[in-house]
């Protein structure tokens, strides 16, 4: 009986009209997942596009006001029906372009202690552009859009539409871009064009920055604070510490491919506000604090190193970095993946063979599958286990990719390897045993106008030195960071030191796997200069950058030390000499399986 009143009550609710519903197609469009991922469900031509001016609470150009940072939102025209959505940010100070500014010399003659050389004066524009009014555009504006998520665009602060002014990575910066997350949280205030009060009352708070190089570092920056409604991160091919971008152990060190750029010329670059004279004062600054003389580690650059705050983050991180930048180098992502991970912040990474790009160009079906299910996990709360996930994606030398527990490869080891006489022309790598007996010295002389490319081709030469393994009878995979433990002397009281690693293929053709450089005046500390005297010994230590790398059967692992390098060291004039005590040298490599699997390759 009671079963088929049911049975008639539920049939007569199918049969209702419409108009008997409640009022269904009053409701806000919601998002749609599948495989936990968000669907393209929304018209990503269908959007509210509008401009606001967010406050954010510093006044670094000093005009008595808060500083206004300039954001472009684009959301789907379903938020105007009520339909909260989360935010996928991008700042960026390059929205606008960039003006043509003049790179620093770098033919000059390195510091010595009590013969100061004068600091090279500011790097003024010759061309400049101003505020671009166009719409912003991104590549993964539609496809964020098209599943239910706004996107917005910041503009740092100097450049563009923001007032302000540009600091190349300091806390002013920080705080510009971290006051659009305030704001789409109902923590910071905003006006329109018209200077009419704007409420993100679109948004869920809930707010993922990723972005490339500078676009990508600002995210650390900001997750580096702390931030609440901050609950990811993709920093790709990001920078985590400014001095190590353009420094390294006390060396004055380029951005691959940038000879000469510093923190000032940066900073003139992305100066695009329409006021060209107000952040002049504070570019002239950073040109005399960022200390091109000593390099030493300061105030300057600690301000600007995000790893200081690590354990302030709470936002999940997704690395992604190039093996083969040499611009933003792959240790700038390997040092705070590892440092996140160690304060148990939720993590992932992606290496992969290419240089200073973005991996949509790479894998974009994978890719973008990964970052759909990051940011649906993250920013709507799906349980879709990406965060269970195997925490490394790397792709290898021959293009293929793999999945790994983690990075480095666990069970990785350093092992040590010792050069033998001979490295004028190419001596011995030894796998077990160190030069026996009294000292035994090497000397070079430094040649700045020669690459390392060119010193390693070279059947011998007194501008380097050069030691070698015999042929890998198996492949060996190294997995984090290289170091060259050396004792030296030095017959000038200033020299560069430079520490390569390279690949020696059986038909005779080197690629350089990883290099690093120090100034062994910051023997002890990157923040003090230590004077040196000529021919005294010191132990010098030069960290590589961090790298994964597959070493195919038959080639070899060579080791070249030099003192200056020409594409990215400054380039004082030949002549400086270099010894090498052998007997106290050795090259560490992060092996994977350790010593057995280096001496079952080597011998």
């Amino acid at each position: 009986m009671r079963v088929a009143r049911l049975a008639a009550l539920f049939t007569a609710v199918l049969v209702l009209p419409a108009t008997a519903l409640p009022a269904q197609a009053d409701a806000p469009p919601t998002p749609v997942f599948k495989d936990g991922q968000a669907q393209p469900v929304f018209d990503p031509a269908d959007v509210v596009r509008e401009n606001v001016w967010v406050t954010a609470p510093v006044d670094s150009d000093h005009d008595g006001k808060d500083d206004l940072v300039h954001a472009e939102v684009v959301r789907p025209r379903a938020t105007q029906q009520g339909m909260k959505v989360p935010v996928v940010y991008q700042a960026s100070p390059y929205y606008a372009g960039g003006n043509d500014v003049a790179n620093h010399n770098v033919d000059v003659e390195l510091y010595v202690p009590g013969a100061k050389r004068a600091p090279a004066g500011p790097k003024i524009a010759t061309k400049t552009v101003g505020p671009n009014p166009a719409p912003i555009n991104w590549s993964y504006q539609n496809y964020f859009v098209a599943r239910g998520f706004a996107v917005v665009y910041g503009e740092s602060l100097g450049s563009g539409q923001s007032t302000g002014c540009p600091s190349t990575g300091d806390v002013n910066e920080t705080i510009g871009a971290k006051s659009i997350v305030d704001w789409l949280n109902g923590r910071a205030t905003a006006r329109d064009a018209a200077g009419k009060a704007a409420v993100a009352d679109w948004s869920t708070g809930k707010t993922g920055m990723m972005g490339v190089s500078y676009n990508g570092t600002l995210p650390n920056a900001v997750a580096s604070t702390g931030v609440k409604g901050l609950e990811t991160i993709v920093p790709i091919a990001a920078i985590s510490s400014w001095y190590d971008y353009y420094r390294n152990d006390g060396a004055v060190v380029a951005a691959g491919g940038f000879q000469g750029e510093d923190a000032d010329v940066l900073a003139d670059y992305v100066y695009t506000r329409q006021d060209r004279a107000v952040c002049r004062p504070l570019i002239d600054k950073i040109a005399v604090d960022q200390d091109r003389v000593t390099g030493d580690y300061s105030r300057f650059w600690d301000v600007r190193n995000y790893r200081n705050d690590v354990n302030k983050v709470r936002a999940s991180v997704l690395v992604v970095h190039g093996l083969g930048d040499w611009n933003v180098k792959t240790d700038q992502g390997t040092r705070w993946y590892e440092m996140l991970k160690a304060h148990g912040v939720e993590h992932k990474i992606w290496l992969h063979q290419a240089g200073h790009a973005d991996p949509m160009s790479l894998r974009r079906d994978v890719w973008l599958a990964t970052l759909n299910k990051w940011m649906s996990h993250y920013l709507y709360g799906i349980d879709n286990g990406i965060e269970r996930e195997p925490k490394a994606t790397i792709q290898r030398e021959d293009k293929s990719w793999v999945d790994e527990p983690e990075w480095p490869l666990p069970g990785a080891q350093d092992v040590k390897l010792y050069p033998w006489p001979g490295g004028s022309s190419k001596g011995k790598l030894d796998t077990r045993n160190p030069v026996p007996g009294k000292a035994t010295v090497e000397k070079l002389a430094d040649d700045a106008s020669k690459t390392v490319e060119q010193l390693a081709n070279a059947a011998s030469s007194g501008n380097r030195l050069l030691y070698s393994t015999t042929a890998a009878s198996q492949p060996v995979r190294l997995s984090g960071t290289v170091k060259a433990d050396l004792s030296l002397s030095f017959d000038k009281p200033a020299a560069n030191v430079t520490a390569v690693l390279i690949d020696r293929a059986p038909n005779g053709t080197a690629k350089v796997i990883t290099r690093g450089w120090t100034d062994p005046q910051n023997r002890r500390d990157p923040a003090k200069t230590d004077p040196i005297a000529p021919g005294e010994n010191y132990k010098v230590e030069v960290e590589l950058v961090a790298k994964d790398y597959l070493l195919a059967a038959g080639h070899k692992i060579e080791f070249l030390v030099a003192s200056s390098d020409h594409d990215y060291t400054l380039r004082p004039k030949p002549g400086a000499g270099v010894s090498v005590e052998l007997n106290r040298t050795s090259l560490v490599l992060p092996v994977a399986g350790g010593k057995p699997a280096l001496r079952a390759a080597f011998g």
